[in-house]
């Protein structure tokens, strides 16, 4: 599995259940730092069509057969075995020009979102193979008729077409909520760095995790794989923008309404605030995370710096500041212990950044770095992909075009500055829609202002101050609970975002039906369902036994003005309203004293509790707490409580109960409304 990169080594596919070497003569692969051949990709031969039948067919079926909860420890399983084999990848690596840092991004990263996705699959969805999305819709004044939205898997294929920069992580991002909603997934990787991304689906279908179809691999052109995409399929991609226009506009994507997501090269920003003068803290921060965007993977990152807006007086100090900490950066071979950074991707990626740094020169001076010589502490800059570090300065930014528009790929950024707030959210605004934005300020006025005129146009804003220097993440990290994407020229899309990213995956639908019908549909009690009131009080039973809709109805609970002015004393809640007669009077929403809400939620709680021992483990919350009819003295309250949802855990011997809990008074009005979390013995 893991046979050494040699100008021999040919990639394979992973198709219909099993390994493919393409039949053509190939495309060559090149070790970004040495220049010499390291293996061949070609997918010549292979079947696409088949491909996406086989993962519908075989695939699909068999993750949807699966709960969110089966998915999640799937996820899980894999995420250790491949942190337990990260040194294999570690090898592969370095041959990408990624240092050990970049690669630990990349490599580590990517599997801590995998396993991040299994721990967010177990704590946030349901052990049940269908989400309930929102609250049930009554559609008729006699509660016979509601409606309910629900999230169920497609019964498709994702696509997925990843960049080179990140052949691990750009990888496990999009798979890890793909396969947690129910969906299989084709990989295609960019060529350049795709004999990483073959190491590691190698070893994720080694471990036998995964059920068959629900991971193939494409080594090589996707040849007419997009001429077969349906309703019931998704297609993503990471790349350049142009690239992705042209994918989003394929004639069966357009005609089957297929799912598309984008997520493009994109021109970032940092605002430094006007307080940040050089003797402050967030100077030195801002300068810090600049170089580090730019030098970090060689500037290969679809979330780096493109454009540092200072404020014009500041403009000087930061060209200083950056210059100095940009020449303390390494640059030279990835295994030498020394280097800082390491080469590009490919010779040809070399030739592209040095284009595009050329378009930015016509309206911006280099003030830092020699991209034709770079300097070198250890590599062969006629063989590697080499470049300095490139800095630019344009002194008038909103007369120019190319710098708001053109992205060279690699360690390369434009200082612009600007005159007044307004003038820093247009400067940014200019880029057409980022990925994200970061604002570097301890002026509170100031990062509310920038936040609003940025937030239309990015999908993600960081603002750094002293405070959160030790704990920030940094510009340029995306995380598995926050969302990826960003509007306009960075594609449109949405990844990541936590669970937000699994419903990309799945259908979302509103049934109507009796209230009935929708509980027997979603597995979850909503008003107006059947209950079942018996002899046996709920919490005498087990999972094995409870049902949903099992309800006890409980006796009633006079509420004296004793029991209020005891329980203000006791807990030394005196608010007036509770105190004070003739206060309560005077406030509109009481016709006098009243009963505290958390006294009525106690007294219900004593009114439907059983006390002895028994499946019912621990209460460990309460969920939607309305209180929504004012109790008097001498009100007599009484309670339902109701089975609502029943969330049995994959690997405990117990489960997750929700109660539905309506409080009324002696006029039959609710006087509140919640829901109570227990743990409850399977048997």
């Amino acid at each position: 599995m893991n046979a050494p990169l040699s100008e021999s080594h040919r990639l394979k596919s992973y198709a219909c259940g099993e390994w493919f070497v393409g039949e053509g003569t190939g495309k060559q692969l090149f070790d970004a730092t040495s220049g010499l051949p390291v293996s061949t990709i070609d997918s010549t031969g292979l079947d696409f069509q088949d491909m996406l039948a086989h993962g519908r067919r075989q695939g699909g079926a068999s993750l949807r057969s699966m709960s969110f909860h089966q998915r999640a420890l799937m996820l899980k399983g894999l995420g250790q075995a491949l942190m337990a084999d990260k040194e294999s990848f570690y090898t592969y690596s370095t041959a990408t020009g990624a240092t050990r840092t970049d690669s630990w991004i990349d490599i580590e990263g990517g599997i801590s979102t995998l396993l991040s996705y299994g721990s967010k699959g177990r704590r946030e969805l349901p052990n049940t193979r269908m989400l309930v999305d929102g609250v049930p819709e009554p559609l008729s004044s006699d509660n016979t008729f509601s409606a309910q939205h629900i999230l169920t898997p497609l019964e498709g294929v994702a696509v997925h077409i990843n960049a080179f920069n990140f052949p691990c992580w750009g990888m496990l991002e999009k798979l890890a909520p793909t396969l947690l909603a129910g969906m299989p997934a084709i990989i295609k990787p960019a060529s350049q760095t795709a004999y990483l991304t073959e190491l590691m689906v190698q070893h994720i279908i080694a471990t036998g995790i995964l059920p068959e179809g629900a991971l193939q691999l494409i080594s090589g052109s996707v040849g007419d794989l997009l001429d077969h995409v349906t309703a019931q399929d998704v297609v993503t991609f990471t790349g350049s923008a142009a690239t992705g226009q042209m994918l989003r506009v394929h004639p069966a994507i357009i005609s089957h309404s297929t799912r598309f997501t984008m997520e493009a090269d994109s021109l970032n920003a940092v605002v430094l605030g006007k307080d940040a003068t050089p003797d402050t803290p967030e100077f030195d921060l801002f300068v810090r995370e600049v170089a580090r965007e730019m030098t970090t993977k060689a500037g290969q990152k679809c979330t780096a710096i493109r454009r540092v807006i200072v404020p014009r007086e500041q403009a000087d100090a930061v060209v200083s500041a950056l210059s100095t900490r940009l020449g303390r950066t390494t640059v030279g071979d990835p295994n030498d212990e020394n280097v800082r950074m390491g080469p590009l991707a490919s010779l040809d990626q070399r030739c592209e950044v040095r284009e595009r740094i050329t378009e930015l020169s016509a309206e911006a001076q280099i003030v830092y770095g020699n991209p034709d010589n770079p300097a070198l502490v250890s590599g062969d800059a006629a063989k590697g992909a080499f470049v300095d570090p490139v800095l630019l300065y344009c002194d008038q930014p909103k007369g120019c075009e190319a710098i708001h528009s053109v992205e060279a790929f690699g360690p390369v950024c434009t200082l612009i500055p600007y005159e007044s707030t307004d003038d820093a959210i247009e400067l940014a605004a200019l880029g057409g829609g980022s990925l994200v934005a970061s604002v570097f300020t301890d002026d509170g006025e100031f990062a509310r202002d920038v936040v609003a005129g940025l937030a239309p146009w990015h999908g993600r804003i960081m603002l750094g101050n002293r405070l959160s220097a030790k704990s920030s993440t940094g510009h340029g990290s995306p995380l598995p609970m926050l969302v990826h994407g960003g509007p306009g020229r960075a594609g449109g899309g949405e990844e990541l975002g936590g669970i937000r990213a699994v419903k990309h995956y799945m259908q979302r639908s509103a049934v109507q039906g009796t209230p009935g019908l929708l509980s027997a549909v979603t597995g979850r009690w909503i008003p107006g369902a059947p209950v079942v009131v018996s002899e046996e009080h709920p919490f005498r039973k087990s999972l094995a036994t409870l049902e949903i809709g099992d309800t006890v109805v409980t006796a009633g609970r006079t509420i004296t003005l004793e029991d209020i002015e005891h329980f203000a004393h006791f807990t030394g809640d005196n608010f007036y309203a509770h105190m004070d007669e003739a206060a309560a009077c005077a406030n509109p929403f009481f016709d006098g004293r009243v009963a505290h809400g958390y006294l009525v939620v106690s007294f219900a709680a004593g009114l439907f509790v059983d006390p002895a021992p028994g499946p019912v483990l621990a209460n460990y919350g309460v969920d939607n707490l309305r209180f929504l009819t004012p109790v008097y003295p001498e009100d007599t309250v009484q309670l339902s409580l109701t089975c609502k949802e029943i969330n049995p855990r994959e690997t405990d011997e117990h489960g997750e109960v929700r109660w539905d809990c309506t409080v009324t008074n002696q006029d039959a009005a609710v006087v509140a409304q919640y829901d109570v979390l227990t743990m409850v013995a399977k048997n």
